[in-house]
């Protein structure tokens, strides 16, 4: 059986070793942006896992975008210093993964507390800082007011974005993915809920991707070719009055004809307390959607735990690829499961040799196999 989850695809100028994706998963543990021992041993857990691609948490492209002080950041060079041995340790451990970071700024859910300390916005108390946003309307219910961009923050903050994109190729990272989904800046320009503006960045659809795509173009410009460069989009806001899918198709067209490679399609976020009928595989629909209007590469995510899934997603052709998040931080070695599952060889590294069923009978249950399938193993470790 050709499992096709763990088939080689290509996206911009580099080949992805499979189409299996640690999703950004934000970590609240950097300081000032810096990252830490812990995101050492964190990033480093998913290493041997055989997973193709591996994209960092969300990383703001400034200090005032980061959600909670405990966001990583790429607009320092502490910043940069600090990722830079992490990065050799993955690649010597994993030569064939890939590499990504998520850049994004927090816009107005920026100044809060880590999720573990409440999530709400920092108190006076808490070291706040001030919040920016595309209209003055306040996140939730006790959130602060942000200042509204003015002409002026707009470009500070897409040469920001520009900036960490120019410390990530330093780096040497294999992809970016430019955060525009889950409520976050550049989200909240293109919703029509967190987006009044009367200028041309607000108002009709076209206005309100004008902020996004002037960020997406001044990072391709700046971000090398053969590099792969996405997006996370949102396909529903999950609201009356909210982004549609249709939305979704028309921002992915515009991206692609911006010389961008792909998108993640995830959905929700603009605004606490929104019902999601969230299920396995629940945002799918969303990516199929866009991979049927675009040529792009198109990632999916959202509760996708079982294997089957989700080489069923991409044999149907909804997705190219499959990106996880609980799911790895609940078993970093998800890859080798998913490969017992679908009959494809698990992509463990050669000092994990031992775990096959041949040696252990753990393995069997993994492999589906039945107890007395497996050999005896060998009385010496």
């Amino acid at each position: 059986m050709t499992s096709l989850l763990f088939s080689p695809v290509r996206v911009a100028g580099r080949d992805l070793p499979n189409r299996i994706v640690v999703s950004p998963m934000c970590q609240y543990s950097a300081v000032d942006g810096t990252a830490q021992a812990w995101h050492r041993l964190h990033l480093g857990s998913f290493a041997a896992s055989g997973v193709g691609t591996l994209i960092l948490e969300a990383t703001a492209v400034e200090r005032a975008g980061r959600i909670t002080h405990g966001c990583l950041g790429l607009y320092s060079d502490a910043n940069e210093a600090a990722l830079a041995p992490i990065l050799a340790d993955l690649r010597a451990v994993a030569p064939a993964m890939r590499i990504g970071i998520q850049l994004a700024h927090a816009g107005r859910k920026a100044s809060s507390q880590r999720p573990w300390e409440g999530g709400e916005g920092l108190g006076p108390d808490q070291e706040p800082w001030p919040t920016e946003a595309p209209s003055a309307i306040a996140f939730g219910p006790g959130r602060p007011v942000p200042k509204e961009i003015d002409a002026d923050g707009l470009v500070r903050i897409r040469e920001a974005f520009v900036a960490s994109a120019r410390r990530a190729d330093r780096l040497g990272f294999d992809l970016i993915e430019l955060h525009a989904a889950h409520g976050y800046l550049l989200h909240a320009f293109l919703s029509p809920i967190s987006n009044q503006r009367r200028d041309s960045y607000g108002g009709s659809p076209e206005n309100r991707m004008r902020f996004p795509l002037e960020v997406a173009r001044a990072v391709r410009a700046a971000w090398p070719r053969d590099k792969a460069l996405g997006v996370r989009i949102t396909g529903s806001d999950w609201i009356e009055g909210g982004l549609t899918l249709d939305d979704a198709v028309a921002l992915s067209r515009a991206l692609e004809a911006a010389g961008l490679d792909f998108v993640t399609v995830s959905s929700g976020g603009v605004v606490p307390g929104v019902k999601i009928p969230v299920r396995p595989g629940y945002q799918v629909h969303f990516a199929a959607a866009v991979k049927r209007a675009t040529k792009l590469a198109v990632m999916t995510v959202g509760m996708i735990n079982d294997p089957h899934q989700a080489e069923a997603i991409v044999a149907s052709g909804e997705a190219d690829l499959i990106a996880i998040g609980r799911a790895f931080l609940d078993d970093p070695h998800w890859p080798w499961r998913a490969a017992a599952a679908l009959g494809a060889k698990p992509p463990h590294p050669v000092q994990y040799e031992r775990v096959r069923a041949e040696l252990w009978p753990g393995a069997v249950a993994v492999a589906g196999h039945r107890p007395g399938d497996a050999k005896r193993p060998p009385s010496a470790a």
